[in-house]
């Protein structure tokens, strides 16, 4: 019966998972114009589920960090109520939060919902080292680092685009070598004159026919732009998937009778189904309410949030996909003088609330469990 109660537990989570999450990498393509939200909304569940899935090969140290191991003792992580509890106590936060339309994040509910079990069981004992070595350091140090240098690609990409003032049509193109100048000397042998190596560049087609240079490939801009942007959101979901995955999977990994393989795939398959059905509120704050999104912005806010999570993923850190995003959103804000202070300030207030509100859940259920139990 707790075995079932347990998985049931884990699904839940998974669900409320994927509903605060599964949009945050297509903010941008929906808060730019890019994509529908319906078009955005597809893509991120495509390739959320393709990095909870690549989880069973990349990621194999979260799962055994977040099995809670060096944080919780070792007689209380293979106790049922316990994993229970923290699964329904981090799953409760994060959906109330998604009803609100606040980004918060699992990675955070998940530490509140353990410690808060851990100081029931142990009347007031927990283990302070691992818990701000292991998890606090990287998710407070994780938002600060996307804003920096978030805020420093968009300068360096802006300024490199107004200096190229690069149009919408443009070709890659090589220049041609001088021509061969042929002399006869005496001897009537032939001398090559000088000859350069043809150069690549990139310009308009107006100025690479005035250079005389050839045309190898045309193609425009603001397609080349929207395409990788595209790319690079999905490439924040993909992230996301492959960081969160192992961290709700883990709350099984000690209960008998599941397969890790199995596991995953039932993880995957609820985040998939919570992002379908519960995605929008979380979305319009992410996309309308944080600052104002271009093309341009969103590419960059992306590439960071992409590449930060995957480093984090490889290194085992589990930081928190939501603290990256949104801290690479405010710091592009920052720059262009457009960030929403009043936005950015309720997302902080909702972030230090996830810690003691998935204590507090995860508490009472642990306490229920343990009287219904006796």
């Amino acid at each position: 019966m707790l075995t079932s109660i347990l998985f049931i537990s884990v699904c839940f989570l998974a669900y409320a998972n994927g509903a605060n999450d599964n949009f945050k990498g297509m903010a941008s393509l929906f808060g730019s114009g890019t994509a529908s939200f319906r078009q955005a909304l597809t893509w991120a569940t495509l390739t959320t589920f393709a990095g909870s899935i690549t989880a069973l090969l990349l990621a194999q140290t979260l799962l055994v960090k977040f099995s809670g191991k060096g944080l919780v003792p070792d007689e209380l992580i293979h106790t049922l109520p316990f994993m229970i509890a923290v699964a329904g106590g981090a799953g409760m936060t994060v959906i109330l939060a998604t009803r609100y339309g606040f980004p918060i994040s699992t990675t955070h509910a998940l530490l509140g919902a353990m410690a808060g079990s851990t100081l029931l069981a142990t009347s007031g004992t927990i283990s302070l080292s691992p818990l701000l070595g292991n998890f606090v350091l990287p998710l407070l140090l994780s938002p600060f680092v996307a804003l920096l240098l978030a805020g420093l690609l968009y300068r360096v990409a802006n300024r490199w685009l107004n200096h190229r003032q690069l149009t919408d049509n443009l070709c890659l193109c090589v220049e041609k070598p001088d021509s061969l100048v042929l002399a006869a000397d005496a001897n009537m042998t032939l001398a090559i004159g000088t000859t350069l190596i043809p150069a690549l560049s990139v310009d308009g087609q107006e100025a690479c026919a005035g250079r005389q240079a050839s045309l190898i490939w045309g193609f425009n801009f603001e397609r080349l732009r929207d395409g990788l942007h595209f790319c690079s959101a999905g490439a924040v979901c993909f992230a996301r998937g492959l960081n969160d995955t192992p961290k709700i999977a883990a709350l099984l990994l000690l209960a008998p009778g599941f397969a890790l393989q199995w596991i995953i795939i039932a993880v995957a398959l609820f985040m998939l189904l919570g992002g379908v059905f519960n995605a929008l509120r979380v979305a319009e704050t992410m996309s309308h309410k944080i600052t104002t999104i271009t093309h341009e912005q969103g590419l960059s806010a992306n590439l960071v949030t992409a590449l930060l999570v995957i480093f984090a993923s490889k290194l085992g850190l589990p930081v928190s996909t939501t603290h990256v995003a949104v801290g690479s959103l405010f710091g592009i804000g920052l720059v262009r003088g457009k960030a929403n202070t009043g936005v950015i300030t309720s997302i902080a207030l909702s972030w230090l609330v996830t810690l003691p509100c998935a204590a507090v859940c995860s508490a009472a259920i642990s306490y229920s469990l343990n009287t219904y139990l006796q």
